[in-house]
């Protein structure tokens, strides 16, 4: 069984409503995963707000995160950015924190500039030689396309590459062929985007998931059942979730998670720096009635 495995959300960055970064909510709300059941937490991710975010702002979002869980969970700090040299002192930064792994995205900036597959293999390489381990997120924000030729070759050739999240169109077809040519050096598959395909994903071979932080604890049971052998009551619960995950992601995005934990007390505001809009209020309505059904603790934590 993999070590990595389960539910590894991604936490929101809380902000204040003028804009500044709320840390004593940023705890809360890392507290309030780990109560959620998380079998792990990503910190600066696209769901985290990290093209919103200054350099300064995550070395301190990073540092207080790492500090805060204090070896609850492993800690993922993602560390995604063009340059190579930024993104290599970015791993060097997260492992001497004490984070557990890093995430990254290949090299990407804009629609246009975009790295070449052996470009993407040579930042990951430079980034490996940092010695924490590695998950790959495949993600179609960064337009940038990874063949599971090149994903194999990366888990072959980079030791520290064990861990890939998959959350392009498709991707229980990827997970799947991932494995079958990757065999023993898949140490962990996991998807994305919110669980959306979580049941095909499952399916294919994935051992995790990494959701947005909104309803850890109703999506985690999916996970366990199916990887206990139990696909009819993972399927059973997946379908009670479905309508929730379905409306995060096709509605809401990150802000989701934000309207959630505000409206039980885990954090006091739901800001997001411009230019992204508030959530319509009917688009915020609908979730937070899609949640009440489910009675989810991110509704109770606070209260």
């Amino acid at each position: 069984m993999s070590t990595y495995s389960g539910i590894w959300p991604v936490a929101p960055t809380p902000f204040n409503d003028d804009g500044t970064l709320d840390l004593e909510g940023m705890k809360r709300v890392l507290d309030c995963l780990i109560d959620q059941g998380a079998d792990g937490i990503c910190v600066l991710a696209n769901f985290s707000e990290q093209f919103l975010i200054s350099d300064a702002e995550r070395e301190v979002l990073a540092q207080l995160s790492v500090e805060h869980i204090a070896g609850r969970v492993p800690v993922i700090v993602t560390i995604s950015h063009y340059a190579t040299q930024i993104a290599v002192e970015r791993a060097r930064f997260a492992k001497d924190l004490g984070a557990d792994i890093v995430m990254m995205m290949p090299p990407y900036h804009g629609a246009l500039l975009k790295g070449t597959p052996e470009q993407s293999f040579e930042q990951f390489a430079a980034v490996g030689k940092v010695g924490i381990p590695i998950m790959v997120q495949d993600a179609p924000l960064s337009g940038v396309e990874l063949p599971v030729p090149l994903l194999v070759r990366m888990a072959k050739e980079i030791e520290a590459v064990k861990l890939f999240k998959i959350e392009c169109p498709r991707a229980a077809n990827k997970i799947r062929a991932l494995i079958e040519q990757g065999e023993d050096a898949i140490e962990a598959p996991f998807d994305g985007e919110e669980a959306i395909t979580l049941l095909a994903d499952l399916d294919a071979g994935a051992t995790g998931s990494m959701t947005s932080g909104m309803i850890v604890d109703q999506i985690k049971p999916v996970i366990t059942k199916y990887r206990a052998g139990d696909v009819s009551g993972a399927t059973e619960a997946y379908g009670r979730v479905a309508m929730a995950v379905n409306h995060e992601n096709r509605q809401c995005g990150w802000q989701s998670c934000k309207a959630a934990m505000v409206e039980g007390g885990v954090i006091k505001s739901e800001f997001c720096r411009h230019p992204i809009p508030p959530l319509h209020p009917a688009i915020r309505s609908r979730l937070i009635d899609l949640l009440r059904s489910l009675d989810p603790l991110v509704l109770r934590w606070g209260t």
